[in-house]
């Protein structure tokens, strides 16, 4: 990774500069100014990369932190480097356009590249090209099986040579190492001849006697020995690590945003909702003529919804049906659903009849992503028989949502398609993010167009 990024930098350092001049000046000129430069920013790039862990697997696959760290590395890097060359009556040896062309062009073959080796390289952990540390487990009779550890270890560098399983009875028994001494002795005979590197336990938590008798069964092996989450554990430590004092607990559940980033989230909404506003003006504008040249009634349809904290207030649609319906009971639209408008039904595929939302995002009651805020009566409905569903209120509802974006659009037939949606939704809030939500926002434009289940 490190070698491909240092290529990238030099060839669009030497390459740009080259480049511009050519097509300004008409001759190179100093060309090993340029590629010396690009040397020395290649080399500080690695640098700042592998102190931020941008090397590791888990960092490479995790493509938004990669587009982040590459995004705020390469900008503050080409920050100090001009400050530093300024100071140092240096500058002038540069050409303005040769460095903004080498900026960009710089910054979007890296990007390239960092999604093309995120994409390969989670395929390989997948395949297990990576799995070369070998390993053994000791695990609580069934766990092993029963457990995503040993297929997730096997996709992250570790190769499981032998796994020993202990029945309950066994690790229950206060005489756990005088009983089971033949074995632990014959796995400690077997990980110096493999040349072992790591030792792995998986088992009940709760058995903290047994825990540590093993630990100290194999502590005359100089190898790092691991206590894998068991189920009930790893079902909580999902969730963000954060430190309390000299405790970490989970955060099962976030706070809502802080004043800090409902301030950033609020910028890119009103920013956001401005641009689209006046792109698509025009198509609003047809729209508009459109519905009233169709159906008889208003061009807008106001409904009741919940916003943040659960506060009721009016969503602005563009009218699709031949009903206004906003009260105690209310039908959701299904496929070839009579009340639809013949104009309605291409609205709603292409989710045009959405965009008047955006005053509404303007008003502060709605972001440009967050949980889809649903009629009011359907609020209620789901509040009593979904666990967690008012949690969906601790950030605004949204124009789109990450629900939205992974196919839980539209009708909502079954109880379980309404649970996915709000598992998603709480997702959404517990891992919010404003990379998260452009890419909420890029998503719904490469899909609107394309929702099977927008009728």
């Amino acid at each position: 990774m490190a070698v491909v990024d240092a290529a990238l930098i030099v060839f669009s350092g030497i390459g740009c500069a080259v480049g511009y001049l050519l097509a300004s000046a008409g001759v190179i000129g100093k060309a090993d100014v340029y590629a010396g430069a690009s040397v020395l920013v290649a080399v500080n790039f690695i640098l700042l990369t592998t102190v931020q862990h941008g090397y590791r697997l888990k960092n490479i696959t995790n493509l938004p932190r990669t587009f982040r760290l590459t995004l705020a590395t390469w900008t503050g890097l080409f920050g100090a480097l001009l400050a530093i060359a300024f100071t140092m009556k240096v500058s002038e040896e540069f050409s303005r356009g040769a460095a903004i062309s080498f900026y960009l062009v710089g910054l979007t073959l890296l990007l390239a590249w960092k999604a093309i080796a995120a994409r390969w390289t989670a395929h390989a952990l997948r395949t297990g090209a990576f799995a070369n540390g070998r390993a053994i487990m000791i695990a609580e009779f069934g766990l092993a099986s029963s457990s995503n550890a040993v297929d997730d270890l096997g996709q992250h560098g570790y190769r499981l040579v032998r796994v020993m399983e202990i029945p309950a009875k066994d690790l229950a028994s206060p005489l756990l190492l005088s009983q089971l001494a033949p074995r632990f002795e014959e796995l400690i005979a077997f990980a110096r001849e493999h040349r072992i590197e790591h030792v792995f336990l998986l088992m009940n938590w709760s058995r903290q006697h047994a825990i540590d008798s093993i630990l100290d069964a194999l502590k005359i092996l100089p190898i790092p020995v691991h206590l894998v989450p068991d189920p009930n554990a790893a079902r909580f430590l999902r969730y963000p690590l954060v430190s309390t004092g000299n405790t970490f607990t989970a955060e099962l559940r976030r706070a809502p945003l802080s004043w800090k980033e409902r301030a950033l989230k609020r910028t890119l909404d009103l920013v956001g909702a401005s641009v689209a506003l006046f792109v698509f003006a025009p198509v609003m504008l047809v729209t508009a003529i459109l519905i009233k040249l169709s159906s008889k009634g208003p061009v807008f349809f106001r409904q009741t919804r919940h916003g943040f904290g659960g506060r009721a207030f009016k969503i602005f649609k563009f009218r699709t049906m031949r009903v206004l319906e906003d009260g105690p009971t209310i039908v959701q639209a299904q496929k070839n659903d009579p009340r639809v408008t013949p104009i309605g039904k291409w609205l709603r595929k292409t989710s045009i009849d959405e965009l008047p939302q955006l005053f509404n995002v303007l008003k502060g009651d709605m972001s440009l992503v967050g949980p889809r805020p649903h009629a009011a009566a359907h609020n209620t409905e789901y509040e009593q028989i979904i666990g967690n569903y008012a949690f969906r209120h601790h950030v605004k509802p949204g124009i789109t949502g990450w629900a939205q974006v992974n196919g839980y659009r539209g009708e909502t037939r079954t109880l379980d398609l309404m649970q996915k949606r709000v598992e998603y939704d709480l997702w959404y809030i517990n891992n919010w993010g404003l990379t998260l939500d452009l890419k909420v926002i890029v998503l719904t434009l490469v899909t609107s167009l394309r929702a099977p289940n927008a009728y």
